[in-house]
C-alpha cells in the first residue's frame, strides 16, 4: 500500500532519482529556466521551492543543507546570495511549470521550469 507515501519515483532508483533532481534544481539555479519531461519538471518543482526556502532563511545550517543536497558551491552561492533575497517577501510558488508539447523523438510531453 501507498500510505502517506509523497515522493513521486520517476521510475528510477533512490541515488539515482536524487541525482538527477539535484542536477536539474542546479541548472533551474543557475540558469532561471530548464527544460525537461513534464513529471521530472514538477518532482524538480517542488524539490527545488524547498532549497528557496531554506536560501530565504539565509543562515549557516541552512546554507549546508542546501550544499548536501546539491553539491555544487556556485549553485549554493547563487541561491543565497541572488534567488533567496529576491523571493524573500514572497510566501511559496517561487517556480512556474509550462508545458511545451511532445518531445519529436519518443513522444513525451516536455515542460520548461522556471524561476517566477
Amino acid at each position: 500500500m501507498r500510505h502517506r507515501q509523497d515522493t513521486e519515483k520517476l521510475g528510477m532508483v533512490k541515488a539515482r532519482r536524487e541525482s538527477v533532481l539535484a542536477n536539474l534544481s542546479v541548472g533551474l539555479i543557475l540558469y532561471d529556466k530548464v527544460d525537461t519531461t513534464l513529471a521530472r519538471a514538477k518532482a524538480t518543482q517542488r524539490y527545488s521551492e524547498r532549497l528557496i526556502t531554506l536560501a530565504r532563511r539565509g543562515d549557516l545550517h541552512a546554507r549546508r543543507i542546501a550544499f548536501s543536497r546539491l553539491q555544487d558551491k556556485a549553485a549554493v552561492d547563487k541561491l543565497f546570495e541572488e534567488v533567496g533575497p529576491r523571493f524573500a517577501d514572497r510566501q511559496g510558488g517561487y517556480t512556474r511549470v509550462l508545458k511545451l508539447g511532445p518531445r519529436q523523438g519518443d513522444g513525451a510531453e516536455l515542460a520548461r521550469l522556471m524561476l517566477v
